[in-house]
């Protein structure tokens, strides 16, 4: 990639899993071929489809960091090595399966960065994604705890998370809509759950609460007294909402169950977060029940990692959060720039120039390490060309900025880690790894990185370079190649 996604110093590389998949199962089958040769290349020669049946790509060999490592730009994120029209074949679905895992991946890091450790991440976007399932399954690589996308949940071996929708509560409008009033409780004994309810609403003085609420969270404890998150605004959040639900709460408490919490979807979440924290207290206190002070409060409604900054700096009580449109669809950058480039060719490097710098390719075969100084944080990535020695840790190797001349520095690193491993040789190199192992190196990855280079605004730019032989080698192929203006 040539920049990290949203202003960023980091991302994380995902889609290996995929890209991989891909690959091993990929055949032009009769129907494509007839297809092609009777519409897009209708003039091509015979030939060429005889060919196209034929193709797979057993013939390539492909070099890849781990997936859910961290990335940086012109570190090459895989390298493919093969007869040049099969590895041109896989250029644009490479780029597809690569560049949005990853781009979704680095979203959620940035999410959970910004929330904070401690707090649960819900993915809620399905209905606004362009590729939902693959959007859910990332978002959870990435630090996300749970979805409520209930086939990727199946997927990944996780529960699914959701609440009550709005609909569900504005389709009742008073208790006597309610086809039951018991509720079994915890020891098998059938119970009047509604009169529990409106003797606590009595008690506590909430009488005034929209009844139409009321009934939809003591049908939807009825139905799952183990599971109660309750949706509080879709009325009047203090007033309603959450006293609603504190009375549906002591009703299940007093027939053994504990509800889960609430979930707020509009208005000022820090200040009903801390306001419904309070009443959660001060009821707990009325009732004798210090358990109704610890229940979660769930927020959502358009949620932003600015959102998750702002809530950080102004506090809150709030435990989870539900976050879908900005996060599977990338508002800060809907795309991530990964690119394809020849590097080599029958063993001769390739380079492609351009007036921007960043743009400018790094040739020939490239592997590369991240060199770990002495407090265990990742310094400096470092290019070597394949064939080369590589940096060991202990000794000190020279790191210079592949266009900046006067910028270089010699590093003894305590720990030299190898960025690319093979992962296709003409048939899978490595065995898929599961998504809570991917979540782990995430994880892990981030620990390595230091903070000044994770946070938001102005980060410090990590450090990407080359050996002095690769830097030599790419300014006389640069001069070689380009064009010398004749001034008359």
């Amino acid at each position: 990639c040539l920049r990290c996604p949203c202003g960023g110093e980091f991302a994380i590389f995902a889609g290996l899993g995929d890209l991989v998949d891909f690959v091993e199962r990929f055949r032009f089958g009769p129907e494509e071929i007839a297809y092609l040769r009777q519409g897009p290349l209708a003039s091509a020669d015979p030939a060429f489809f005889d060919w196209l049946a034929t193709v797979s790509f057993s013939s390539l060999r492909i070099w890849s960091l781990p997936e859910g490592s961290a990335a940086f730009p012109r570190v090459p994120l895989v390298r493919v090595e093969g007869p040049l029209a099969v590895a041109q074949l896989l250029e644009t679905p490479l780029l597809y399966l690569l560049n949005f895992a990853s781009l979704i991946t680095t979203n959620a890091v940035r999410y959970r960065l910004a929330a904070g450790a401690d707090k649960t991440l819900l993915e809620f976007g399905l209905r606004r994604a362009q590729d939902g399932v693959r959007a859910s399954h990332y978002a959870y690589v990435g630090g996300f705890d749970g979805s409520s996308n209930v086939e990727v949940s199946e997927d990944l071996g996780i529960p699914p998370r959701g609440t009550m929708a709005h609909s569900f509560v504005s389709s009742f409008s008073s208790l006597e809509e309610l086809r039951s009033r018991e509720l079994v409780d915890e020891g098998g004994h059938a119970r009047d759950f509604v009169d529990f309810a409106l003797k606590y609403r009595k008690d506590l003085g909430w009488e005034q609460t929209n009844e139409g609420e009321l009934a939809a969270f003591i049908a939807y404890a009825q139905a799952f007294p183990r599971g109660l998150v309750a949706l509080v605004d879709t009325y009047e959040t203090l007033k309603s909402g959450i006293p609603n639900f504190l009375i549906v709460a002591l009703a299940l408490g007093a027939c053994g169950y504990r509800p889960l919490g609430i979930r707020i979807d509009s208005g000022d979440l820090s200040y009903l977060s801390l306001e419904g924290r309070r009443m959660f207290r001060e009821t707990a206190a009325a009732a004798g029940q210090d358990w109704l002070a610890r229940m979660t409060i769930t927020v959502s409604n358009d949620i932003n990692e600015e959102t998750l900054w702002a809530l950080r700096h102004q506090g809150h009580e709030i435990d989870a959060f539900g976050i879908g449109t900005h996060l599977v669809t990338c508002y800060g950058q809907p795309a991530f720039g990964g690119v394809y480039k020849l590097v080599s060719l029958d063993g001769q490097s390739r380079i492609k120039l351009s007036n921007e710098a960043a743009k400018i390719t790094i040739p020939g075969r490239k592997e590369a390490y991240r060199l770990v100084r002495g407090d265990g944080k990742a310094f400096i990535d470092l290019m070597v060309a394949v064939g080369s020695l590589p940096p060991r840790a202990g000794e000190r190797v020279l790191c210079r900025h592949p266009f900046e001349e006067t910028t270089r520095v010699y590093v003894v690193p305590s720990e030299v880690m190898p960025l690319h491993e093979l992962v296709w040789d003409g048939r899978r190199a490595r065995q898929k790894s599961a998504p809570a192992a991917v979540r782990a190196r995430v994880r892990d990855e981030i620990q390595l990185l230091r903070d000044d280079h994770l946070r938001p605004i102005n980060p410090t730019p990590y450090k990407v370079s080359v050996t002095e032989e690769l830097y030599a080698y790419l300014h006389s192929l640069w001069m070689q190649q380009a064009p010398i203006d004749v001034v008359k």
